[in-house]
């Protein structure tokens, strides 16, 4: 079965290189830590890294989302929640 180009924008982002297999941790916290980390770290990025880190999340659950688990698509959804208390964004915009 041919890969669907969503991995490979996940895998081989322009934007952030991702630890590999971020979005299958069922740590939320751990997720957004990952995703704080490779947004600063990256100089690929064409928005400031909570943008970045925050868009291939929302990328991620809007491509997969279909596909996961409803415990696992939870997680991810967290995961937000984490991104937003790590760039100290409490509240949504």
């Amino acid at each position: 079965m041919p890969r669907k180009w969503s991995a490979e924008v996940t895998e081989k982002s322009d934007a952030l290189t991702l630890e590999e297999g971020v979005f299958e941790s069922h740590d939320p916290e751990k997720i957004a830590a990952s995703l704080k980390h490779s947004a600063e770290k990256s100089s690929r990025r064409k928005s400031e890294p909570f943008r970045s880190a925050m868009s291939m999340l929302t990328f991620y659950i809007n491509r997969a989302g279909k596909n996961l688990p409803s415990s696992q698509k939870k997680v991810l959804e967290q995961a937000k929640v984490e991104l937003r208390k790590e760039f100290g964004r409490d509240q949504p915009r």
